[in-house]
């Protein structure tokens, strides 16, 4: 038993001498699951409206918030946050400990948002939001840095279209992230070869485009999923109200330390 006791203390001070040297940050595991949430519970929460809990059918926001690495006391930017389905989801992850930045040009809201997002943002689980009418180019308040994560959901493609310098937005999402800092960016796939050209017609982007322009900035693929491939979607089409599921593309990228 003594000797048990003992190499265990020796391990956990070679670790910890080991981490000071390093700079690794040991972090007991029950403290990281603390800083993940239930998003599951999140989902289910019961005052969630009816409307969203039908977008939940086709975006399955539980495996993105997943796979987006979303936790407790994050700082976030919302790009394109439209009517706010994701960025209330977003506020309920980080809690009230974190921050969510919803992000939208005052063209966009004033030719579709309209008050939608104001009504959603009386709502409790929105006290952690702050709705920022930006331009697409210059999308982040000159006071906001250091942020944990970027989303940009299903709405890259709409900005291909707009009077948009793409590669300044790219660049100030960039700076504003902190260093391993993550862009979490889905969209509509369109065919090879299709680039832009359809973004205003079916509302699709070629993801090989989209790729291109963001690992221009500086970013680097980190992961990519494929919860919301559909493969027999032919992908010549609009994406609303379509016969079959639309194939998706999901990609996480991150800011070299």
């Amino acid at each position: 038993m003594e000797r048990s006791v003992c190499f265990r203390a020796n391990a956990i001070g070679m670790l910890s001498a080991l981490s000071m040297l390093t700079g690794w940050s040991v972090v007991p595991a029950a403290a990281q699951d603390a800083r993940t949430p239930d998003f599951e519970a999140i989902i289910a929460s019961p005052d969630r409206s009816d409307a969203d809990r039908q977008t939940d059918q086709r975006r399955q926001p539980a495996k993105m918030l997943a796979f987006a690495g979303v936790e407790t006391g994050m700082k976030v930017l919302d790009m394109e946050a439209n009517a706010g389905y994701s960025t209330e989801l977003l506020a309920r992850a980080v809690g009230p400990g974190g921050v969510v930045y919803a992000q939208d040009s005052a063209a966009i809201v004033e030719r579709f948002v309209k008050d939608k997002f104001d009504l959603r943002a009386q709502k409790p689980a929105m006290k952690n939001v702050v709705h920022v009418i930006r331009d697409f180019d210059d999308p982040v308040p000159p006071d906001v840095s250091g942020l944990d994560l970027i989303t940009f959901f299903f709405a890259y493609h709409d900005v291909t279209y707009m009077q948009v310098d793409r590669t300044e937005m790219n660049r100030k999402m960039f700076a504003a992230l902190k260093p391993g800092g993550y862009l979490v960016i889905a969209d509509h796939s369109a065919r090879p070869g299709d680039g832009t050209m359809v973004a205003k017609t079916l509302h699709r982007i070629e993801e090989s485009t989209l790729r291109q322009e963001i690992e221009a900035a500086g970013f680097k693929l980190a992961a990519e999923a494929d919860f919301l491939r559909s493969p027999q979607d032919p992908r010549d089409v609009p994406v609303f109200k379509p016969q079959i599921p639309v194939d998706e593309f999901v990609l996480k990228y991150q800011k070299p330390l």
